[in-house]
């Protein structure tokens, strides 16, 4: 019985060291308020199409780069392919985040 804790406890030690342990970063969604007013100014709105191979902006294709660079202010619409990995979605979202006048919309 002995030998077989002392196996057990190797076990464990092993894969204790051996495991990696990673953190992992966030994102802030905002959630949209429920029976909030539309104001007066009108906001630019552009369509984006997200897939795992592809991005378009309004029907054009383009890159994350080209796509920060070109939208600065307004509302993006952000559509996912099936084949979207989240991965990707958070390639999209850390690129556009922390910009005034800028809001991102993710539809289901």
């Amino acid at each position: 019985m002995t030998p077989l804790i002392d196996v057990i406890f190797l076990l464990l030690l092993f894969f204790m060291v051996t495991s990696t342990f990673s953190t992992f970063g966030e994102i802030e969604l905002s959630q949209a308020v429920a029976g909030a007013g539309t104001s007066d100014t009108t906001t630019e709105r552009v369509f984006v199409q997200l897939g795992a191979d592809r991005l378009t902006l309004n029907g054009q294709p383009l890159t994350l780069d080209d796509l920060t660079q070109q939208v600065t202010e307004g509302q993006i619409l952000v559509s996912l392919d099936d084949d979207t990995t989240a991965q990707r979605l958070v390639d999209l979202l850390v690129r556009l985040r922390g910009r005034d006048g800028l809001s991102v919309t993710v539809l289901e």
